[in-house]
């Protein structure tokens, strides 16, 4: 159990840079503290409940170290049809992907749970087109070792934004966090936000 400065902080129950920045960057204040918990997908399980599943225990794992604190937790999955495509556990895996992508239109879901003070949840869907890739452009982005830490195997907010040729819903989500709809959810459970007052 951890006790805070503030009862009322923020906590983001989540190691990923991506999401960290993204919320940085809109000046909010927060605490990291992952949670280690683990993530196989349930046999049969569809890409919007396995994420929304996810982020909800993240959430409340992390509320338990936190008395008092919003903790915010966040999961996301590529999804091709009901295939869920994790992070490729080598260069050979990520190749695999890219190739199965390219010039195809698939999901990207992302599951966002709030939890200690206030429990809420949600899950945002984004569609996501990439070009036709030659085997040159894939051997190349594999090569620069970006989509080995990725779901899917890229990165849209990095090297990976080339691959790319139309989305449909949130750009952020892509990147790890939907940023409009993930205000919304602090906004109803009354987080203090930079532009108002707590």
């Amino acid at each position: 159990m951890t006790t805070l400065e503030d009862p009322t902080s923020l906590v983001l129950a989540s190691g990923s840079p991506r999401r960290r920045d993204l919320l940085t960057q809109l000046g909010l204040r927060f605490t990291v503290s992952a949670a280690d918990i683990d993530e196989t997908p349930l046999p049969g399980e569809p890409a919007d409940v396995y994420v929304l599943r996810l982020a909800r225990e993240k959430a409340r794992t992390v509320a338990g170290r936190f008395p008092g604190a919003w903790v915010l937790a966040a999961d996301t999955t590529v999804a091709m049809g009901a295939e869920l495509l994790g992070k490729p556990v080598d260069p050979a895996e990520a190749r695999d992907m890219l190739t199965r992508l390219s010039g195809r239109t698939h999901a990207v879901y992302t599951g966002v749970a709030l939890a200690g003070r206030a429990e809420s949840s949600m899950v945002i869907r984004t569609g996501v087109t990439f070009r036709t890739l030659s085997a040159g452009e894939i051997d190349w982005y594999v090569a620069t070792g970006e989509p080995l830490d990725k779901a899917g195997a890229y990165g849209m907010q990095g090297k990976g934004s080339f691959l790319v040729s139309g989305i449909e819903g949130s750009p952020t989500n892509v990147i790890g966090l939907p940023l409009g709809e993930t205000l919304e959810l602090l906004t109803q459970a009354g987080v203090p936000l930079p532009w108002r007052a707590p």
